[in-house]
């Protein structure tokens, strides 16, 4: 380790210290705060919280803690990895927080993020208004299976398909599912979106695809490069995977069913690629232009 934290061994001894010890640092790295946390702050709190196995929730009661040899060991560890290798902290803990909802992470699926999750956690109100008669969910791109499991919980009768191109993510979601018990009612399906699903039709499609558009994978943050490639780009302008989503979703959707994707910060290209698609933009805590919805008669003949 660099000097910084020989020296920090020696003299910090409180958890109080090691939290200004990690801001401190984080700033001094200029690191990226995009994977949970959205500053150096919270990013260092979360991070010594967990390695000490405290309450994520309770910061204060604990502040001026003494460190044991082992435990400032282990904290100093978990800092140093996160300055000098930019690993997003979910990959550092294991652990992805969406709401009240912990999953488990690591380099094999991308850290989730998703806006979807928010509607997810509202059993997306108002635009589902009977939650119990939704039979029948997708999940394109499940990646870890979040917003699978998070389907699952919202519409307690419907039944999950969660589906992924990467064997290796399938096997994340696979541990996630068991971790919540819901391997009766969500399947995972090794599939490039729709190519394996026959003619099944569904209620409700969700989606978070691939949608970094190729300019801005060139100058993603380094804490980006840790998540799989196929995970982020989708070509030249980022909607490769939305244009086959839309193009193939109606065959897929019931008479009443519902599609929604999130796309980033591509509105103005994907409104102006389908300039006839009336697209309803959803609310989420970053504002109306992240994620659409559409249903089935929307896209019918298109």
């Amino acid at each position: 380790m660099s000097n910084y934290f020989s020296e920090a061994a020696q003299n910090l001894h409180t958890v109080r210290d090691y939290l200004r010890f990690a801001v401190s640092r984080f700033n001094q790295a200029k690191l990226f705060f995009g994977h949970g946390s959205s500053d150096a702050y919270d990013e260092a709190a979360y991070l010594i919280l967990h390695t000490l196995h405290l309450p994520l929730d309770r910061l204060e009661p604990f502040l001026d803690a003494r460190l044991t040899d082992s435990e400032r060991t282990e904290v100093l560890n978990i800092i140093h990895r996160r300055v000098e290798h930019r690993i997003p902290a979910a990959y550092l803990t294991h652990q992805a927080l969406l709401g009240e909802f912990s999953f488990y992470v690591d380099e094999r699926v991308i850290v989730p993020r998703s806006f979807i999750a928010e509607l997810l956690l509202e059993q997306l109100s108002p635009w589902i208004a009977e939650p119990e008669k939704i039979g029948n969910v997708l999940d394109l791109c499940t990646g870890s299976g979040c917003l699978a499991i998070l389907a699952a919980h919202a519409f307690p009768y419907a039944g999950v398909d969660a589906v992924d191109l990467s064997p290796a993510a399938l096997a994340v979601a696979e541990r996630n599912v068991a971790d919540y018990e819901l391997q009766d009612r969500v399947s995972l399906i090794e599939s490039d979106l729709f190519a394996k699903l026959g003619g099944k039709q569904y209620d409700l499609i969700i989606s978070n695809p691939p949608y970094v558009d190729a300019g801005s994978v060139e100058t993603l943050p380094q804490e980006y490069l840790h998540e799989p490639k196929l995970a982020l780009g989708s070509g030249h302008d980022g909607l490769d995977a939305t244009r086959i989503i839309l193009k193939n979703a109606a065959q897929h959707l019931t008479e009443n069913g519902v599609l929604i994707v999130e796309i980033g910060h591509n509105r103005d290209v994907l409104e102006a690629a389908y300039p006839d698609l009336p697209f309803t933009w959803l609310d989420v805590s970053a504002g109306d232009e992240y994620v659409f919805m559409l249903h089935r008669n929307d896209l019918s003949g298109r």
